[in-house]
């Protein structure tokens, strides 16, 4: 019998939620020195300087502080780089770069994932565990809704004041976050205070990951689909309507343990999505299967389906678009290895 994804329940300790807060697998072996800024984009060049003097001056921040004989010296407040761009620019890679370059504890994350171990861990354990960090670094930082902004927020600021260091990428201006979501206008404080946090950088440049590229495999028969699964060592084969109630059931926080160790995911019967919150687990799932380089084949519907054109227009479209442009990658490895 096929496994399922359905059937895996995962459980994680508080402490490795926090250890795995690492950069994905693609790049593990990443530096400033493998990033080829664009020769027609000075802006590139100016982000790899950026982070390097980031680099240096938050490693020392930590160390700093008057002593005294009876206690440690304090450390200086933490410092904050804001990487803004399109998608494809480099910017994670410069972020995980930034990550390797940094002394120990350190921490990786998107923004989704650092709300998930929030969640998950509570705020106060949260906060505790990632306060001896040197550097918290945030990947795809956006803010969805109220309860993020107040949040992310307060964590961001305390964090920086014991001298843990952000630096974060995002495509959206600090001070535009939360904008289409909610009523922004409502939270300005909030999200001014994140805005000042940060030191804000623009790196431009075209989509380098998804240019000249083939259409999405046209999505295969169930028949096809199952054989298929049965015949890929370590594949998992779900209904998508089993799979969205499992995702239902489970916290975010452990989708990366979910999909642990398999090789494809397949995917029967796929249809739009029936509504948000369904439509954001399936972009949080793509979004692990991707950093895993978990290749994805589905029937039904295509993958640029799921996403109903009133999802991808409304506040959450660069969630959406993202989600489209990893899983059509995901399906091209799959009908690689076919």
């Amino acid at each position: 019998m096929l496994a399922r994804l359905s059937d895996r329940n995962p459980v994680l300790a508080p402490d490795q939620l926090i250890d795995d807060m690492v950069p994905p697998m693609m790049f593990d072996e990443v530096s400033f020195d493998s990033y080829i800024p664009d020769p027609n984009e000075p802006s590139q060049s100016a982000a790899v300087n950026a982070c390097r003097d980031f680099v240096a001056r938050a490693s020392t921040v930590r160390s700093g502080g008057k002593k005294s004989f009876f206690r440690k010296a304090a450390p200086k407040q933490g410092i904050g780089l804001y990487l803004d761009g399109g998608f494809g620019v480099g910017k994670t890679h410069l972020l995980a770069s930034v990550y390797h370059s940094m002394p120990g504890p350190k921490a990786f994350a998107t923004f989704g994932e650092v709300t998930n171990v929030v969640g998950a861990l509570g705020y106060i354990d949260a906060l505790e565990r990632l306060s001896g960090h040197s550097v918290l670094c945030i990947d795809e930082f956006e803010l969805d809704d109220p309860g993020d902004t107040m949040v992310v927020s307060r964590l961001l600021t305390e964090l920086t004041a014991r001298g843990v260091s952000i630096v974060a990428t995002s495509n959206t201006l600090p001070g535009q976050l939360g904008e289409g979501r909610f009523a922004a206008q409502d939270f300005l404080r909030e999200i001014q205070k994140l805005s000042a946090i940060f030191e804000t950088l623009r790196v431009d440049g075209p989509d380098y990951r998804h240019r000249d590229l083939p259409p999405a495999p046209e999505p295969s028969s169930n028949d096809q689909l199952e054989e298929f699964a049965e015949n890929t060592v370590g594949a998992t084969l779900d209904e998508f309507d089993d799979l969205a109630g499992h995702l239902a059931k489970l916290h975010p926080s452990k989708y990366k343990a979910l999909v642990e160790g398999v090789t494809m995911v397949c995917i029967k019967n796929v249809h739009p999505a029936p509504d948000q919150a369904v439509a954001l687990r399936f972009v949080a799932l793509t979004d692990r299967l991707y950093d895993a380089e978990i290749p994805v084949s589905i029937s039904g519907a295509k993958l640029d389906e799921i996403f109903t054109p009133e999802m991808i227009a409304g506040g959450y479209r660069k969630k959406y678009l993202r989600a489209v442009s990893r899983l059509l990658a995901l399906s091209r490895f799959a009908e690689a290895n076919d």
